[in-house]
């Protein structure tokens, strides 16, 4: 005798895209601004700009996953830019090279009043 249950036959389910409280619902999230920022312990970095950069600017490393990482600046990096980021990580100096893949001014109310522009590099 198995043991082993059938799986269960998924649902054909239709969404009727028209219909007027699904509509609303949408609606409401049209205005939603969402990032991941706040949920990483922001660190101070230096930016080098372009291949043969050798002064760097300031800015903060406020997300990190296995090939991108999210930074904040007071200046905006042009998408498709190489950018050196260098931070002390443990006591050593820890550099990566990436590329701009967005850039944009930041949502948040207190980016607005600081500056602060938003950029998503791509680990390279």
């Amino acid at each position: 005798m198995s043991h082993i249950k059938s799986m269960p036959k998924a649902s054909n389910n239709q969404v009727d895209w028209s219909d007027p409280h699904l509509e609303a619902l949408l609606r409401k999230t049209e205005a939603w601004k969402l990032d991941n920022r706040g949920a990483f312990p922001a660190q101070d970095v230096q930016i080098h700009i372009g291949w043969g950069a050798s002064a760097a600017r300031k800015g903060v490393l406020v997300w990190e996953a296995e090939r991108v990482i999210v930074l904040e600046t007071h200046f905006l990096l042009p998408q498709g830019e190489h950018v050196r980021v260098d931070r002390i990580s443990a006591g050593n100096l820890r550099t990566v090279w990436t590329v701009v893949a967005e850039g944009r001014e930041g949502f948040r109310e207190e980016d607005k009043e600081n500056g602060v522009y938003v950029h998503w590099l791509h680990v390279g």
